[in-house]
């Protein structure tokens, strides 16, 4: 077999390849289909101030199960585990597309989001499985190209959705897609797991989602439902901060821990999950804004609007596809530090545009962010992966997956406090394209700022290469290896 049929459609984890590229397609299309309508959706069910829970309540959802995933799919195997997911991505997406007003589609977002939370980073995690890091460096093309399309279908369809039809289609587009990626995944991908009996961490993973709701509560809804130092908002982050220590100590004693403290040992893996918490933050904060922003201050269309959010969403696929013959040549960390400070120019441009809003600018800016971003999210994230064995790869995709939906999540809910609070003080009203315009102005600094704050993750990583994480002795551990890997790095 050749090195391109051992990679391609053609080779004998072709039909695997291709049931993975589908599921990852679900989780890229509804990543940026939803932004474009939300001018549409607040117009038909109301609520402004509320629209930031429609990418929090799923980012939320998605963040606290990606742990419990991550790690049942080391235990009872990655295909049931995706399965799962993609059938409550699928009943998610049906009830969203029949929500009557905000609350509801914001509950029906949560599940799916629940599905999300185990559709992607096990998909990521399947690919780690089949693929050396040599190769993932070709798989990367086909995975982006998944990325590259669905950031021209998502947009496209959501701004036509919302412009020429209803929202509503937003949602039940998912119906088709859930049904052909299970389909080709039941069908294509076949693994063999030891059947042995583990016992799931529920207290760690009830204690978690609590204790993440609190706080993601806490920061969306002061200053709005409640004043900042009232008694609810102190209440809300004081219990949810106790609640973490909780959970460091639950996750101390439990027999198979739902996120292993072993894991914040790891310089590699503490770093490069620092580096996809920014990254998250960084997302959500344009594709939630950027839609908004251009409606209301450049006059733009659902469609336009969405366009715009496409070029970020394009400029990530492109830069991630050609990222593995960089890091194969000058190593993961130097690669992410160079898709940082791109990161970094991109932010910085659309801050500046900002102020003379134009769709082409804004679209520019993004597009730049969107390459930066691609030279950051995917090297740091296989460097993780290769680093550890089987056994343990999927609860460190999750641990690197959780922390970005948790940079998602944690991000839009500062984003919203920012732009709400901005709006309030205008005094104009939350339907003012001029309040609208000096709040999502605002975000955008936010957003340069959580860029800037990301450089030191960056920084820190370890300047481990190819052949420190793919090239394990027969025998040593995990631990073993990253020590060594460690040591590699302070030599150098």
């Amino acid at each position: 077999m050749t090195e391109q049929s051992a990679v391609g459609f053609r080779s004998d984890r072709g039909p695997v390849l291709v049931a993975v590229m589908l599921a990852t397609g679900l989780i890229a299309i509804d990543a940026t289909i939803l932004a474009t309508a939300v001018p549409s959706i607040v117009a038909d069910l109301g609520g402004f101030t509320q629209f930031p829970w429609l990418f929090s309540i799923y980012l939320l959802a998605q963040a606290v199960s990606v742990p419990v995933y991550s790690k049942l799919a080391d235990t009872i195997g990655r295909k049931p585990i995706m399965l799962i997911g993609i059938g409550l991505f699928l009943v998610g997406s049906i009830l969203c597309g029949f929500a009557w007003d905000m609350t509801s589609l914001i509950v029906f977002r949560a599940l799916q989001g629940l599905g999300a939370g185990a559709v992607l980073p096990v998909s990521i995690t399947i690919t780690g499985d089949i693929y050396t890091v040599r190769e993932r460096a070709r798989v990367q093309g086909y995975i982006a190209s998944v990325w590259a399309a669905s950031s021209v279908i998502g947009p496209t369809l959501g701004g036509l959705f919302a412009e020429f039809a209803s929202w509503r289609w937003i949602f039940f587009v998912n119906i088709p897609l859930c049904i052909i990626a299970a389909w080709m995944l039941l069908r294509a991908y076949h693994e063999s797991v030891g059947r042995e009996k583990h016992r799931i961490d529920v207290a760690g993973a009830s204690v978690l989602t609590v204790a993440l709701t609190l706080l993601i509560l806490a920061v969306l809804e002061g200053g709005q439902a409640w004043a900042w130092l009232s008694w609810q908002s102190v209440g809300a982050f004081a219990v949810g901060g106790l609640l973490l220590v909780a959970f460091v100590l639950i996750e101390r004693r439990a027999a198979e821990p739902v996120l292993p403290l072993w894991l914040f040992s790891r310089r590699l893996i503490v770093t490069t999950s620092l580096i996809s918490l920014g990254v998250g933050a960084v997302l959500i904060g344009l594709t939630s804004y950027v839609p908004t922003f251009l409606e209301a201050s450049a006059g733009a269309s659902p469609l336009v609007s969405g366009l715009a959010v496409a070029a970020l969403t394009l400029g990530w696929p492109i830069a991630a596809a050609q990222s593995g013959r960089l890091y194969l040549r000058i190593g993961f960390q130097r690669t992410a530090l160079i898709g940082l400070a791109i990161t970094v120019l991109g932010s910085t441009a659309l801050v500046v545009s900002s102020f003379t809003p134009s769709v082409v600018a804004t679209a520019i800016a993004c597009f730049i962010v969107g390459l930066g971003l691609g030279l950051v999210a995917s090297p740091t994230l296989i460097a993780a992966q290769s680093s550890v064995p089987w056994t343990e790869r999927g609860v460190v995709t999750g641990a690197n997956m959780f922390l970005r939906s948790m940079g998602s999540a944690v991000g839009v809910a500062i984003f919203g406090a920012i732009a709400n609070g901005v709006i309030a003080r205008s005094g104009l009203g939350e339907h003012s394209p001029i309040a609208i315009h000096a709040a999502s102005t605002a975000v955008f600094v936010a957003v340069l700022v959580a860029a800037f704050v990301t450089i030191a993750g960056g920084i820190a990583m370890p300047r481990a290469d190819v052949d420190d994480v793919e090239h394990r002795p027969a025998g040593a551990s995990a631990a073993e290896t990253a020590a060594q890997t460690a040591d590699k790095a302070a030599e150098a």
